[in-house]
């Protein structure tokens, strides 16, 4: 069975339907926290510019482990849990 993004990749350039700001804290906040902040919207626009087929996760949290910007410089993220309950309304849940 594919996953959520898997199936949205399959059709090139896919652009979200929707978008709303984050209210509570969960798992795919963080990862979408972790995306922005390197400056894409979200797994399926990383994949598309990045071209690669997989992200590096931490298999313990399965949150985001290390992301390219576009300028191609690292982000390297932690383990545990980044993104504060202050910075949750900032992130941006888009639908598709």
């Amino acid at each position: 069975k594919m996953s959520k993004v898997s199936e949205v990749m399959t059709k090139a350039d896919i652009k979200p339907k929707s978008m709303h700001r984050a209210k509570i804290w969960s798992d795919d906040v963080e990862n979408l926290y972790r995306f922005q902040q390197a400056g894409y919207r979200d797994e399926v626009e990383y994949k598309q510019v990045k071209q690669v087929d997989e992200v590096e996760c931490w298999p313990e949290t399965g949150f985001v482990k290390k992301l390219q910007r576009r300028d191609n410089t690292f982000y390297y993220y932690n383990r545990q849990r980044e993104c504060e309950d202050k910075d949750v309304p900032k992130v941006k849940v888009y639908l598709y």
